[in-house]
């Protein structure tokens, strides 16, 4: 397969396909289109590295094929018996269970996005960034709210967010509403034609540097 660092329509054809026929049989008849995608997409990986080690060092110690997350599903926990997931995901530092701020891709027709932040991390490591936070809000908010920053994010995730301030905080703290938060991330939605655009690893490298005041302020802790 000729290498390209720019996505191929054939990657997003072949999970749309595999949405629809989301069983091991089928699978296995097609491992060889399933593996072009995945060089695919770890191509893509490669190409956006070296646009990130521009203006962060660390990513250039990453593994593009290391950071793709398995395809298969843990369906032990789950109703959804489905052994595929239907998208690619690139974690570069970033991840369920990782206790520092990072990137994420991903690549799903029609719902692709890219992420950084850090998302769940250990319920000690959660206080020390709302410790932070609470000490340093006007650095804090002076990131949340720069411009570059909310052109590209609305603001953090609300998902799993406290009703009251947190034990350990006074409820009048200046920055209550981001003390109950849970994860300190933010999402930036990717169109098909974007995924597709030959500049996009450059585009998407400019966002992911819009991201790196947040992870540096959250890994400073």
């Amino acid at each position: 397969m000729k290498k390209t660092f720019d996505m191929q329509s054939s990657t997003l054809q072949f999970l749309r396909t595999l949405e629809k026929n989301n069983n091991r049989e089928w699978f296995n008849e097609n491992k060889t289109t399933y593996q072009e995608a995945q060089q695919d997409v770890i191509s893509f990986v490669e190409k956006l590295i070296e646009e990130m080690v521009v203006f962060d060092e660390e990513i250039g110690k990453a593994d593009a094929k290391k950071s793709l997350f398995r395809i298969y599903r843990d369906t032990r926990f789950s109703k959804d018996k489905s052994p595929y997931k239907t998208n690619f995901g690139a974690s570069l530092g970033m991840g369920k269970g990782s206790q520092k701020a990072g990137y994420y891709l991903h690549i799903e027709p029609g719902k692709s996005f890219l992420a950084g932040g850090i998302y769940m991390p250990e319920s000690s490591v959660l206080k020390e960034i709302r410790k932070e936070i609470s000490a340093f809000g006007e650095e804090f908010l002076t990131i949340v709210e720069k411009d570059e920053f909310r052109n590209y994010f609305r603001g953090l995730s609300v998902e799993d967010k406290l009703k009251k301030v947190p034990q350990g905080f006074e409820k009048d703290d200046k920055m209550a509403e981001f003390l109950k938060l849970k994860h300190y991330i933010v999402t930036h939605p990717v169109s098909d034609e974007q995924l597709l655009n030959e500049n996009a690893a450059k585009e998407f490298a400019k966002i992911y540097k819009a991201m790196k005041p947040l992870n540096d302020f959250l890994n400073a802790i």
